[in-house]
């Protein structure tokens, strides 16, 4: 048998446990959090165990992390306040010995196609000032090496006098180094035409395609009556003149039916009212539309890098800003080591210690021009950390959540030794962790449960790592967990054949998927697995006709009024039920609809102005929070009425509709969906913007469960799970292959990996050093070879 991870070697030695060494936290209610009272040491590793949901997140983030940045935010002056977000205070009756919390979760870095991950570190900004002193031809100060700074400005107006006439100019400066083509993007965005019309019929046969865009609406009578075209002519029969008056003509006044009005053309029009807007916030068929007419692709005048052709051309070595931005960061920490200049030595040393903190935090495979939106939710929380791993703070409390997402089990040695180094400077650390190789170097850990929902929210274990595994709880009693090899794999129905794949760092690979099988995808964080799977299956030729569903680690569309309930469309067959047993509309029973409460508009909560002070969120006393005005509640379905059925738990309401006067079985096959992915415990009612990313990860699978596809790719599933929740993955994960499906997963998880079919492990490192399959086969046969980094921890993982 494999060693179980030992406590931490570098634990300090223990402080008196006096208040001012301690967080008190007491009476915390926080979410599911049942009245409880924690004593957190300061300036050590705490870390927060338990089953997914049983209340970490809203201890450690909700109650704890939100009352410290609550606190700053009032020592700001309240017109400050008033443009700050609204932070109520957690529902907790005393917390003392708070410190300044800096959250490191695992939030995305926003879609902002200008930030990328030099500019989200130091690391951009340093360089930028690095060209600015040694590039060569000289161009001007560091912002002229900045693609988010526009290239020229007016600085002013000047008359220049002509004999008697006299002009007055405007003259500019050259100030930034943003490419005017794509304005600091890279990408330029054009409208695909024959998404917006059929050119074969005119206007008033319905040629327009565009949502909204109805001859018979408004729209219909301003271009019937603009006059600037026949809208009985086919458009391929108009004139060029007539075509760009539809296209492209500025705003201009105009008079329909003694009406006055501005008529402005199609692509301006849908520019403003449709690709202006965050593509979230559009409404789902507005959003199909826009992202079917808009194309993509490298601006021209820039190749991509975002940088005017001043800025490309000075250079340090031979090699632009351009050049530098692209290039892997750990080879251009190699290159900035070979800089022998005296007068920018404290800049250079500071630059080489950022990036080889990218290094040193396994981000080493990225590059600093790298759309700070493509990183998964694991990269951009270790891109986060790089901020810290060099501050002066001390005494701060650092909140992490679930730092090893995404990491091979190579790379949470050195994650932990990042830690363990933020808690030697003098800081409080408090981690969110499921692997037990985390667990284990910690100096206190408090483990929240038994059980998920209404089942957990108390405190079961306080202690050392030690006493928790002599513990009888959960986490305890599978702290020492190891799965086995199977003794028999699954032999494989047939193939996808990845040919030539050469997407990103993947190095002409060809490799075959087999289907019909469990295969795990893995390999060192960086070594092409993303690439491979999506860049090949999900969206290349070999998935062709196989029907692939992919549950990736993409944040879940919606707003504070989704649910569970509105996400997996099991709010459709509940209103289809309540209305037939009552002989009404199925509308009444959506709040985001008829029945809505007038009053707070179905949200449950009313949002008041306090102008500049922070506006408070209060229940909505008409409707005391339920979300349906009171005409609607008088409605029933098996004695419950629907806020109540909303209020259900998966499980309680799967029981609720599998019999009686209440039995759906369309809401009872969702609902065990649900329950199949673990979140019985979850809310049909609940926001999604409650949930965890493991929480909507598994929520999205349970919705594709019921897909015809033939080929399920799941991106680490086990992301968010307890070591006693994996067993149960592995479980569903068997039926599905069972069913006739073919699973194909990319995991670090030892576990997971054991579970398989087949595995293919690509690496032998990240990026350049990546990119290869360095081992197809069973797990047996990886173990016995032990020839890939994989390899040795697979088989200390399962005692081979």
């Amino acid at each position: 048998m494999s060693k179980a991870p030992r406590t931490n070697p570098r634990s300090p030695a223990p402080h008196a446990a006096d208040t001012h060494d301690l967080i008190r936290v007491h009476g915390a209610r926080v979410n599911n959090l049942k009245d409880i009272d924690v004593e957190i040491p300061k300036r050590r590793l705490t870390v927060f165990t338990g089953v997914s949901g049983s209340g970490k997140s809203s201890l450690v983030f909700g109650t704890i992390a939100a009352e410290s940045q609550r606190l700053i935010n009032e020592t700001y002056s309240a017109f400050v306040q008033g443009f700050m977000p609204t932070l109520a205070r957690p529902e907790v009756d005393v917390l003392e010995g708070l410190t300044t919390a800096i959250l490191v979760d695992q939030q995305r870095m926003g879609s902002d196609p200008r930030s990328t991950v030099g500019t989200a570190t130091d690391a951009n900004a340093m360089l930028r000032i690095l060209f600015s002193r040694l590039g060569k031809p000289h161009i001007g100060p560091p912002s002229a090496y900045a693609f988010n700074v526009p290239s020229v400005r007016a600085s002013g107006a000047i008359t220049v006098e002509r004999g008697a006439k006299k002009a007055v100019k405007a003259s500019f400066q050259r100030t930034g180094g943003m490419c005017p083509g794509c304005e600091g993007r890279g990408t330029v965005s054009d409208i695909d035409l024959t998404q917006l019309y059929d050119d074969s019929k005119s206007l008033n046969e319905g040629a327009l395609t565009v949502p909204g865009y109805s001859m018979e609406g408004w729209y219909g009578r301003i271009f019937g009556g603009c006059g600037f075209f026949d809208p009985d002519k086919p458009i391929r029969r108009f004139t060029k003149k007539e075509l760009h008056d539809l296209l492209h003509k500025e705003p201009t006044k105009i008079k329909v039916d003694g009406i006055n009005l501005t008529y402005e053309g199609l692509i301006p029009k849908i520019r403003k009212s449709m690709l202006a807007k965050d593509i979230d916030a559009l409404q789902p068929h507005i959003r199909a539309f826009v992202e079917r007419a808009m194309t993509f692709g490298t601006c021209p005048e820039c190749g991509g890098t975002r940088l005017s052709e001043g800025a490309r051309s000075s250079r340090i070595k031979r090699v632009s800003i351009a050049d530098a931005c692209a290039m892997q960061i750990s080879d251009l920490a190699e290159w900035i080591r070979g800089i022998d200049e005296p007068s920018v030595a404290p800049l250079l040393a500071n630059l080489g210690h950022s990036l080889d903190s990218f290094v040193e935090i396994g981000l080493g495979y990225l590059s600093l021009d790298r759309a700070s939106g493509t990183l998964s939710g694991g990269e951009a929380q270790r891109v986060k950390m790089i901020r810290h791993l060099g501050s002066a703070l001390t005494d701060t409390t650092y909140v992490f959540d679930e730092p090893t997402v995404g990491l091979h089990p190579h790379d949470i040695r050195r994650m932990n030794d990042l830690l363990l180094r933020l808690r030697d400077k003098g800081n409080t650390v408090l981690v969110v962790e499921h692997k037990p190789e985390t667990i284990g170097i910690a100096d206190h850990v408090i483990d929240l449960g038994p059980g998920a929902g209404s089942a957990g929210g108390t405190v079961c274990f306080e202690g050392t790592v030690d006493e928790l595994r002599k513990s009888d709880t959960v986490t305890g009693r599978h702290f020492d967990d190891r799965a086995r090899l199977k003794e028999r794999v699954r032999k494989p129905t047939g193939a996808l054949e990845i040919r030539g794949a050469a997407t990103h760092n993947l190095r002409d690979v060809d490799v075959d998927v087999p289907l019909g099988v469990l295969t795990v995808v893995t390999g060192v964080a960086g070594s092409g697995k993303s690439s491979l799977v999506y860049g090949s299956l999900v969206g290349g030729s070999s998935a062709a006709g196989e029907g692939v569903v992919s549950v990736d680690q993409g944040p879940i569309r919606g707003s504070r009024r989704s649910n569970p309930a509105t996400y997996t469309g099991l709010l459709d067959p509940i209103r289809k039920a309540f209305a037939k047993a009552n002989g009404v509309k199925p509308a009444l029973f959506s709040a985001n609809s008829e029945g809505a409460c007038p009053t707070c508009n179905g949200v449950g909560v009313v949002y008041t102005d306090l102008a500049m002070m922070a506006s408070v969120a209060s229940v909505c006393e008409e409707c005391e929070g339920r979300r349906f005005e009171a005409s609607v509640l008088e409605y029933h379905l098996g004695g419950r009425d629907i806020s109540e059925v909303l209020a259900m738990s998966v499980d309680e309401a799967r029981e609720f509709f599998g019999a009686g006067e209440a039995h759906t079985p369309a809401a009872h096959t969702i609902l065990g969906r649900l329950a199949d992915v673990g979140l019985g415990y979850l809310g049909l009612g609940q926001p999604l913007t409650t949930l965890s990313g493991g929480e909507r990860q598994r929520l999205k699978l349970a919705t594709h469960m019921g897909d015809r596809g033939g080929v399920y790719v799941l991106d680490e599933p086990t992301t968010g799970l307890h070591l006693a929740d994996v067993e149960q993955l592995l479980g569903l994960l068997d039926r599905l292959v069972d069913a006739g499906k073919s699973v194909i997963v990319i995991e670090h998880h030892q576990a997971v990996m054991a579970h398989a079919d087949w595995i293919i492990d690509l690496g032998p490192g990240a990026g350049h050093d990546g990119g290869r399959v360095v081992f197809e086969g069973t797990p047996a046969d990886l173990v016995a070879a032990r020839s890939t980094v994989t390899a040795e921890h697979l088989a200390d993982y399962v005692g081979g």
